[in-house]
């Protein structure tokens, strides 16, 4: 199973009431690397297999390319590094976190520790946001904790800590 059948099997999650907000480029190239990378961490595929698969994924068109790119090749190359980042902070070992949000912390620290010109709570929510709708009942929240502890070592000076 793909993490796309999955996903669409599972449905997204909106709350009642609301219109849901058209993605941004930044967006949609988050999803997409998220994607991506739970193809690489569920199935083995390496950089050039999860790149050349980028336009066959639905949104690709309106991604911001360079961002996706930046994404898939900074989490592949450094996972182990940012895993150790995010090791203190865990309340388990990270091979036992589940896969969506094993990525989506992944990203966000290659995020927050690579690109200054992105807000810390932008890198948050935006993980937030996608733990929402592909993540387990409670993996936002977890994700949030995490992320909170880390924006403050790596961007103490913006965070105030």
């Amino acid at each position: 199973m793909t993490f796309e059948t999955q996903t669409a099997s599972s449905g997204i999650r909106e709350e009642k009431g609301k219109a849901k907000k058209p993605r941004s480029a930044r967006r949609w190239a988050r999803e997409l690397a998220l994607q991506s990378l739970y193809e690489w961490r569920i199935g083995g595929a390496d950089a050039a297999a999860l790149e050349a698969h980028f336009t066959d994924l639905e949104g690709h068109r309106q991604a911001d390319h360079a961002l996706f790119l930046a994404l898939v090749r900074g989490v592949l190359a450094e996972h182990e590094a940012l895993a150790a980042l995010l090791a203190e902070h865990l309340d388990r070992p990270f091979a036992e976190l589940s896969p969506i949000e094993a990525i989506l912390l992944l990203s966000a620290v290659w995020e927050l520790a690579h690109s200054p010109d992105v807000p810390y709570r932008v890198v948050i929510n935006e993980a937030i946001e996608l733990a929402k709708v592909y993540g387990g009942t409670d993996g936002h929240r977890y994700v949030n904790g995490v992320l909170d502890k880390l924006a403050g070592k790596l961007r103490a000076q913006e965070t105030g800590h």
